[in-house]
């Protein structure tokens, strides 16, 4: 039951919002090193409350507010990536074309199309003179997308943002670039597990053996894809919500149910689109926009979602934790304030080994 984690202290019953505060206050300080320990709390009190605080934050609002903002920010992202990795090699458009076909494997047909015409016609009418400030202002137009996310995932976490304009978004840029890096070795990994795939099935003659090789390379691919995509989850779950002190996690609850959702509800529009693909009747020519901002919908509120699961368990470890610790009259202490540089009167909690610098 829920209420086996809440106490039963009358100072908490009588003033709820103090003692909810007073916990986000301590998640924000003090997190949890590994999430999978759910510190004797039962799954059912996490599902029931990332199921409440999930119509209470109104994520599915927020996702469509995310999914704009991505589809905003898409092809500045793509520019900047194709211009990165134009510092290694000239025909670097026609390579990450090709790159950018493997996306197919997600987003669906309709609407790659359009991703590649666009992403096509970009890259064809920049000049190496206009380069340079392209990829300056393609990089702040892309770090529109994490700065929605920053400004969501502060939502759920329950702090306000107390980064200064210029900070945020400098931040925000930051990770875009790490997060267009991850998107590419991804697409990468993708292309070389295919091209090496082949080149084994070329030069092994033994039918068996052939079929055994290649079923392994292309395992081992999507291994490497999967270990990035769980890296890319990562990366926006430490540097996107302005807690005191972030705790490194390579693979929490929230990611893989997250990653596993995102994989399946995008398997599950294509299929959808395939047999049902009335978008174009609707909405004529803007028919494939409408797919890829949907798809976009359906990547923002999976990013969500995982982030509302790893809080949700992070804020019941607390509760019990900070509940058990207090004497059976005794008050909450006051919330913390952004104000005071000190942290709230909390019971000690081994530090997390790596923080945000």
């Amino acid at each position: 039951m829920e209420d086996s984690v809440i106490s039963t202290d009358h100072t908490f019953v009588k003033s709820p919002e103090l003692r909810q505060q007073w916990i986000w206050d301590y998640v924000s300080h003090s997190p949890l090193r590994s999430l999978w320990d759910l510190q004797g709390v039962p799954v059912r009190v996490v599902a029931v409350r990332t199921w409440n605080n999930l119509l209470t934050d109104n994520l599915l609002g927020r996702a469509a507010e995310l999914g704009f903002y991505f589809i905003f920010a898409l092809f500045p992202t793509l520019f900047c990536a194709s211009s990165i990795l134009g510092l290694a090699a000239r025909s670097a458009s026609s390579i990450y074309d090709k790159l950018l076909h493997y996306l197919a494997v997600v987003i669906p047909h309709a609407a790659m199309g359009t991703v590649l015409a666009t992403f096509n016609e970009t890259t064809s009418a920049a000049t190496s003179g206009k380069l340079t400030f392209g990829v300056v202002a393609a990089l702040w137009s892309a770090s529109v997308g994490f700065s929605a996310i920053q400004g969501s995932l502060n939502l759920v976490y329950k702090v306000p943002e107390t980064r200064s304009y210029l900070r945020a978004r400098l931040s925000a840029i930051g990770v875009t670039i790490v997060l267009a890096v991850l998107v590419t070795a991804t697409l990468a990994s993708m292309l070389a597990s295919d091209f090496v795939a082949r080149l084994a099935r070329e030069h092994i003659y033994h039918h068996l053996l052939g079929s055994v090789v290649v079923a392994v390379i292309r395992s081992l691919g999507w291994v490497i894809v999967t270990a990035l995509i769980t890296l890319f989850f990562a990366a926006i779950y430490y540097w996107a919500p302005d807690v005191k002190k972030s705790c490194w996690r390579w693979l929490t609850p929230g990611s893989a149910i997250g990653i596993a959702v995102w994989v399946l509800a995008s398997i599950g529009f294509r299929v959808y689109l395939h047999f049902f693909n009335n978008f174009s009747v609707t909405y004529g020519s803007l028919g494939a926009v409408i797919i890829l901002l949907t798809w976009f919908y359906i990547t923002g509120f999976t990013l969500l979602l995982g982030a509302e699961i790893n809080s949700q368990i992070e804020m019941a470890a607390a509760e019990k934790r900070l509940l058990a610790a207090l004497p059976p009259s005794s008050s909450p202490p006051m919330p913390h304030t952004s104000d005071d540089p000190s942290p709230p009167s909390m019971p000690p909690r081994e530090e997390p080994s790596n923080r945000r610098v």
